[in-house]
C-alpha cells in the first residue's frame, strides 16, 4: 500500500454510533421529543392554573397576569423559526438541550419573584423563548429527517403531546395550587423540564445517517446534510421573505392566526377563569381541560392519518367550521357537568388536529429543506393569535366583567378560517422557494 492511498486522519470518515432496532429506532427519537413536547405544552398551559392563585397570592389584576401569559405565548410562536434556522445551523440536539436548561432555569427561578416583572421575565420572556424551541417547529423537523413515510401519522402524534401535557400537567397542578398554593406548581413544572435534559442528550442524535440509519421508510441511504452556513437569523428572515410573495403562506398564517386565537389563547388561558364565572371549582374546571386534552390525542393522532390519505384544504375547513359553531354554542350552555363534558369531548377532538394538515401543506408548497422555517413563521401567526385572544378576552373580562363578546367573536373567526383553508391552492410556491 503507498503512502498516497492512505487517508489523513482528518479525512477519515468519524466513527458511527449505532443504534438498537434498525429503522425503528426513528421511534425511540419520537418518544424523547413526545415528551419535551409535552413538557413545554404543560409549562404554557401553566399561566391558566397560575391565574386565580397569584391575584390571590399577590393582588395583581387578572389583565396584569394575562398579558404576561400573552407575552409567553407570543414568543412561543415568535421563537419557532428561528430555533428552526439554529436547529439547521448548531444541530436539532444542541438546541433543544439549551431551551430545556432555560424553561427549567426560567420556570424555577419566578419561586422567588415579588413584583409583576418578575412574572413577566420568568412566565412571560425567558420561558417563551425556551418552550417556542421545543414546540411544534421541532416535531416538523424531527418528522422530515427521520420518516420518509407514515409523515402525517407521526406529526399527529407529536403534535398531540400538547394535548397530552394539558391532559397530565392541568389537574395535578391545580390539586397542587389547592394544597400549597402557587409555589409548588412552579417548582414541578421547572423538574419536570430537567429530568429531560439526560435523556434528549443520550438518546436524540443529530440524523439518522450520524448513527448509520436510513430514515424510516426510506429504501436508500440518507445523504448527510452539513449544518447550514451563516446566521441563522438571517436564514429565517430571508425564508419570510422569499415565502411572503405567495398566497399560500399568507392563507396559512391567517388560519393558524385564527387557530391560535380559539384555542391555547381562549379556552387554554380563560376556560378556567371562565368556568368559575358560573360556579365551576378550579380543579374541576381544569378536568374539562384535561378532558379535551385526552380526547385531542386521539382526535389529533387520527387527523394525521386522514391527512395522509386525504385534501388537507378540506380537512381545515371541517376542523374550523366545527370549531367555531363549538364556541358560539359555550356561553349559551348551562355549564351543567353534561353540557361542559360534551364541549370539552366535541372541541377536545378539535383541539390542535389542524397542525398535520397544515404541515402537509407547508411541505408541499416550499418543499422538505425549507418548509420546517417556512412553517415555524406560520406557527408564529398562531401564537400571534393566541397571545392576542389571552389579552382581549382578559381585557373584555376586566372591562364588562364577563366573556360573552369574547367567546362570541371567536366562534366567528372561527367560521372565518374554515372559508380561508379552501382558497389555499396546491403546491403553489415551491418553485419559488427554489429559485431563489
Amino acid at each position: 500500500m503507498t503512502s498516497s492511498s492512505v487517508q489523513p486522519a482528518s479525512l477519515q470518515p468519524a466513527p458511527v454510533s449505532r443504534r438498537p432496532f434498525g429503522q425503528n429506532y426513528a421511534f425511540v427519537v419520537v418518544a424523547v421529543i413526545f415528551l419535551a413536547l409535552l413538557a413545554s405544552a404543560g409549562l404554557r398551559a401553566t399561566p391558566g392554573v397560575l391565574m386565580l392563585p397569584l391575584q390571590q397570592a399577590f393582588g395583581w389584576d387578572v389583565g396584569v397576569i394575562s398579558s404576561s401569559a400573552a407575552i409567553g405565548i407570543f414568543l412561543y410562536g415568535l421563537a419557532g423559526p428561528f430555533a428552526a434556522a439554529v436547529m439547521q445551523r448548531f444541530g436539532i440536539r444542541r438546541t433543544v438541550l439549551g431551551a430545556l436548561a432555560l424553561m427549567a432555569a426560567s420556570t424555577g427561578a419566578s419561586y422567588f419573584m415579588t413584583a409583576p416583572w418578575q412574572l413577566f421575565l420568568t412566565w412571560g420572556l425567558l420561558s417563551g423563548i425556551g418552550s417556542g424551541a421545543v414546540a411544534n417547529v421541532l416535531g416538523a423537523t424531527i418528522v422530515n429527517r427521520w420518516f420518509t413515510t407514515n409523515r402525517g401519522l407521526v406529526m399527529g402524534l407529536l403534535t398531540a403531546s400538547t394535548a397530552t401535557g394539558t391532559l397530565i400537567f392541568m389537574p395535578g397542578l391545580a390539586a397542587l395550587v389547592a394544597w400549597g398554593g402557587w409555589k409548588p406548581v412552579v417548582l414541578t413544572v421547572a423538574a419536570c423540564c430537567a429530568v429531560l435534559i439526560p435523556l434528549v442528550y443520550f438518546l436524540v442524535p443529530e440524523r439518522p445517517a450520524s448513527v448509520g440509519l436510513r430514515s424510516f421508510g426510506s429504501q436508500h441511504d440518507d445523504q448527510p446534510a452539513p449544518n447550514a452556513q451563516g446566521n441563522p437569523f438571517t436564514a429565517a428572515f430571508s425564508n419570510l421573505a422569499r415565502a411572503a410573495t405567495t398566497r399560500a403562506f399568507w392563507f396559512l398564517f391567517a388560519t393558524f392566526f385564527i387557530c391560535g386565537f380559539t384555542t391555547n389563547g381562549l379556552v387554554g388561558t380563560h376556560l378556567i377563569a371562565f368556568c368559575g364565572d358560573h360556579g365551576v371549582v378550579e380543579v374541576q374546571a381544569a378536568s374539562l381541560l384535561a378532558l379535551m386534552g385526552f380526547f385531542d390525542l386521539f382526535g389529533t393522532t387520527l387527523s394525521g392519518w386522514l391527512t395522509d390519505r386525504f385534501d388537507p384544504r378540506k380537512l381545515l375547513f371541517f376542523y374550523y367550521g366545527l370549531r367555531g359553531l363549538s364556541l358560539i354554542y359555550l356561553p349559551y350552555s348551562d355549564f351543567s357537568l353534561v353540557s361542559l363534558s360534551v364541549f370539552a369531548v366535541f372541541y377536545g377532538l378539535d383541539w390542535i388536529a389542524t397542525v398535520p394538515p397544515t404541515v402537509r401543506i407547508a411541505n408541499e408548497a416550499f418543499g422538505d429543506k425549507n418548509a420546517p422555517l417556512v412553517f415555524g413563521w406560520v406557527v408564529a401567526g398562531h401564537q400571534l393569535g393566541a397571545a392576542c385572544a389571552a389579552f382581549f378576552a382578559g381585557f373584555m373580562r376586566s372591562a364588562q366583567g364577563n366573556y360573552l363578546e369574547a367567546f362570541m367573536i371567536a366562534g366567528l373567526t372561527g367560521i372565518v378560517a374554515a372559508v380561508l383553508s379552501l382558497l389555499i391552492a396546491r403546491r403553489p410556491a415551491q418553485g419559488v422557494l427554489a429559485a431563489a
